[in-house]
């Protein structure tokens, strides 16, 4: 049982009775574990024992599962444990608080959780763009191994994630709350807005060279970032993508 002070935002160890910082997920006497992903509305992590989320206020609602083919954590290789955290299978790093989610799972968070904004109206300010700089190291997937693409979610929340588009997505520790806060402060519908706003430009640009006769060399580079907008689109479990068809 945690003993939360009058008026600081500190704890205590359960195992050794040291006192934390309420944003610690470890011990930094003993290692003892002090926080995972249990809110079933945010997927913000919560202090061991506590029964709702310090960040949107919901009840926790996590179960450890069962898992069938082993998976390694992309970043600490320690195996990874599965969880359901309310209707989400997800697989977690007990060690750097890392979330895998694969693609039916995230499709499913992302359908749900703009659901809920619209109909709650929960619109926010969108997050803003860490300055957080960090050296690149690209990941392997835990279900194939092959390295995954590092991609904008959705090209435009600014939450930097790792994207095997056949099996899934990568989650750092605290990432999956932020894509949530993103949805629904209304990011997805931003992100519709900027691809529409890239397709019409490109077509355009099109246009303006078919009557030039020509200029193309103009144009071509257009088309990289026509592909980065589709990669970031396929790290929001294709959703775009597929409602503007």
């Amino acid at each position: 049982m945690y003993r939360m002070a009058m008026n600081a935002e500190t704890l205590n160890c359960p195992m050794c009775g040291a006192a934390a910082s309420s944003d610690a997920t470890r011990c930094e006497h003993c290692g003892a574990r002090l926080a995972t992903v249990a809110c079933p509305s945010c997927f913000g992590l919560m202090f061991l024992g506590a029964k709702f989320c310090s960040h949107c206020g919901a009840r926790a609602d996590r179960v450890e599962s069962e898992t069938g083919a082993v998976r390694r954590c992309p970043r600490c290789r320690v195996k990874l444990e599965g969880v359901v955290v309310g209707a989400s299978n997800l697989l977690e790093c007990s060690k750097c608080e890392g979330i895998w989610a694969d693609v039916a799972s995230l499709e499913k968070i992302c359908a749900d959780r703009e659901q809920q904004a619209a109909v709650l109206g929960m619109a926010t300010s969108l997050p803003q763009e860490s300055g957080d700089l960090e050296t690149v190291r690209y990941i392997p997937c835990p279900v194939c191994n092959k390295l995954m693409n590092r991609v904008n979610f959705a090209n435009c929340s600014h939450v930097i994630v790792d994207v095997c588009k056949g099996h899934g997505t990568w989650f750092d520790k605290d990432e999956l709350r932020r894509i949530v806060e993103f949805i629904r402060a209304g990011g997805m519908e931003q992100a519709r807005i900027r691809q529409i706003a890239e397709l019409q430009d490109q077509q355009r640009q099109l246009n303006a060279a078919r009557m030039g006769g020509g200029a193309w060399d103009s144009v071509e580079p257009r088309r990289n970032d026509y592909r980065e907008v589709e990669l970031g689109i396929s790290a929001a479990a294709d959703f775009l993508k597929h409602w503007l068809k």
